[in-house]
Formats: structure tokens, sequence, C-alpha cells
């Protein structure tokens, strides 16, 4: 019995490990591209950023899952996200990305403005452009303070991926819960639970050495 929940969690886990990780790989950009905007000087698209990345972030995480999964099928008359297994992580992805992208946006926001003022002024007197001043002053000090927020986000991501259970995603808990439905034990989720404490255990390890690394700034 414990062999096959292992193998059951183990494919749960694999899913959540997907959702993880695409959804870093578009959101982290996403959220570069709208934390610049924000903090740019153009005052329409600032205004349409911080009210996008408000609405984001002031509804559930939860009730935007449901809303792009299920929305599309009732307002077009067909679903455009398969019904299949495939489908389902694709539109968890892209409810993951727009909000973990507005969460971004506002940390690097803040590292971008904790910058101080004059180093970009004497990358000007210097005569670099502003895509020079961008990259190699700005970006490169809003790294080392975007770190410690920005690793509490992505642990919570891990945790978030449980939502995907929402639309049937098999991810790490529905494969846990699954026991319980099916054979009526309850220590699966105990042993769950062990699975998403190394999951962290590591991503806290990786952030912890990366801070060190980055310790040059001080």
């Amino acid at each position: 019995m414990f062999g096959a929940v292992t193998l059951e969690l183990m494919k749960g886990l694999w899913t959540t490990i997907q959702i993880f990780l695409l959804t870093l790989i578009f959101s982290l950009p996403l959220g570069l591209i709208l934390g610049v905007g924000s903090a740019g000087r153009w005052k329409i698209l600032k205004r349409v950023i911080q009210v996008f990345v408000w609405i984001i972030r002031g509804t559930p995480l939860m009730l935007q899952l449901i809303i792009i999964f299920y929305g599309p099928g009732l307002w077009l008359g067909h679903n455009i996200w398969s019904g299949n297994e495939a489908g389902r992580i694709t539109a968890t992805v892209v409810a993951f990305v727009i909000n973990y992208a507005c969460y971004f946006s506002v940390i690097f926001r803040g590292g971008i403005e904790g910058v101080p003022v004059g180093q970009r002024e004497a990358g000007q007197v210097l005569g670099m452009t502003k895509s020079q001043i961008f990259f190699q002053i700005t970006l490169l000090q809003m790294v080392k303070r975007v770190v410690p927020p920005m690793s509490n986000e992505i642990i919570t991501l891990v945790k978030d991926t449980s939502l995907a259970r929402i639309i049937a995603a098999y991810e790490l808990t529905f494969a846990g819960f699954s026991f319980m439905k099916s054979a009526g034990i309850t220590w699966p989720l105990f042993y769950t639970g062990v699975f998403y404490l190394a999951f962290i255990g590591i991503l806290t390890l990786l952030f912890n050495y990366i801070e060190k690394k980055l310790d040059y700034f001080r």
C-alpha cells in the first residue's frame, strides 16, 4: 500500500513541478515588464497597470482559476482548454502566471525605486544610454533587493499549486486526497505534506545560497 501511495504521489508531484516551473518561467519576465511599466513615466500606461494589478491582487487566485478555466466555454460556446490533463494544466498555468506576475511586479517596482536616483544620474553623466543604466546599474542592484520577498512568493507558489485540484488537475494534493475518498484512509494526506516540506526545504536552501552569493552588494 505504501508503495502504491508513493507512486501516485510522485505522479502528482510531477504535475506540481510542471505548474511551478512554467509559472516562474513566464511570470518572472512578465512581472518585470509590469514592474518597469508601473515605475515608468507614462502616466496612462502606469495607471492601467496599477488598476490591473489591483484587481488581480484583490481577488482570490481560486476565483481567477475557475473563471479562466470555465469562463471561455460559457462565453464562447466551446471550451478552449481540452478536457484532458494537459488542458487543465495549461489553464492552471495561465491563471497562475497572470496572478504571480502581478505580485512579482510590485516587488520589482519596489526594487527599482529602491535604487538611489543619484546612481542613475551618475550613469547619465558617464554617457551611458538608458538601457545601459537599467541593465548595468538598476537591474543588478534591484536583484539583491528583491530576492528575500521574491523567495517568499515563490515558496507560496509551491503551496498554491494545490488549488489546481479545483479544476481536477491531478497534482500532489489531489493525489493524496484521492486515497481518502477511495480507501477511507487519511495517512496519505500527511505523507503528502512530507513531499511539500521537502520541496520547500530545497527551495529554502537554494535561496539562502543565492542571498549569500549576492552579498557583494553590501
